[in-house]
């Protein structure tokens, strides 16, 4: 697509954006969305010749792009009517594996308070939270990385929505799990470390079997050795001895027992 017609649809789908606002109000009648309905409708047809899940993946991949200057003309007019392009688009970046960009429309579609179209039982923050998990937990689980940063944007936008407490804790696991996966357990973050141990505890009382209980485990054994590793502070934490009396005091008078010193090494653990 040049930039010329990338340009011109992104401009043409926020003027249609623009001249509704709300939940309450829909993109029906507006030329630049038809138009993407339309292709939307083509395409699902297409979909529905493919009955590999991986195939119907590698299609949405390749067909996203072309749906790119209509979402980002949507989302900077900002105004909120109801769009099933622009929910379809979300659950298609999903499968597709784009979870920064699926995050971006959900932000968007979940502030507005935009309907799911029919066919998808859950709601947007459930939906959001449930895939973003299950894609991190079976990436974790195969022994791969998954991006915390996607992770955290889940939890932060959908923070404040209902879903089944399952839902929740999945991605409170792998969120804990990436904490710990990106520690080094040469040189400990204690910081990083407590994020790991907060948000597997979340997912435990949320749901006990979620299986992160061998996770909190080896988290305990990493805050205890990172407590053993603390450098302990300096000096006896006896009092300092003067070299010589001073005017007020000498050597037949000794100091107040107990006076704080103002000299460093205390003994006193430095502070965090």
């Amino acid at each position: 697509m040049s930039h010329a017609r990338r340009r011109f649809q992104n401009i043409s789908a926020a003027v249609a954006a623009a001249a509704v606002s709300g939940p309450t109000m829909t993109m029906d009648g507006a030329n630049a969305y038809e138009l993407q309905l339309a292709q939307l409708n083509q395409d699902r047809l297409r979909l529905k010749q493919v009955q590999s899940e991986q195939g119907k993946a590698e299609l949405k991949r390749s067909l996203i792009p072309a749906y790119a200057p209509y979402i980002e003309g949507v989302l900077s007019a900002g105004n909120g009517a109801q769009d099933d392009v622009l929910t379809t688009l979300m659950v298609w970046n999903i499968d597709a594996g784009d979870f920064a960009a699926a995050l971006n429309i959900g932000r968007y579609v979940l502030e507005h308070k935009l309907k799911m179209p029919d066919r998808f039982a859950r709601t947007t923050g459930c939906l959001l939270a449930e895939e973003v998990a299950n894609a991190a937990l079976k990436q974790q689980k195969a022994g791969e990385p998954f991006n915390r940063f996607v992770l955290t944007l889940a939890a932060d936008i959908t923070a404040e929505h209902d879903m089944p407490d399952e839902a929740r804790a999945k991605l409170h696991l792998a969120l804990g799990k990436a904490y710990l996966a990106d520690l080094d357990e040469a040189a400990i973050d204690g910081e990083q470390l407590e994020q790991a141990r907060a948000n597997l505890a979340r997912a435990i009382d949320l749901h006990s079997n979620c299986g992160g209980k061998k996770d909190m485990e080896r988290v305990v054994r990493l805050q205890k050795k990172h407590a053993e590793s603390k450098p302990a502070g300096t000096g006896t934490g006896d009092p300092t001895e003067p070299e010589h009396p001073t005017s007020d005091q000498d050597e037949s008078q000794p100091s107040e027992e107990g006076a704080p010193s103002t000299e460093p090494g205390t003994g006193e653990p430095p502070a965090d």
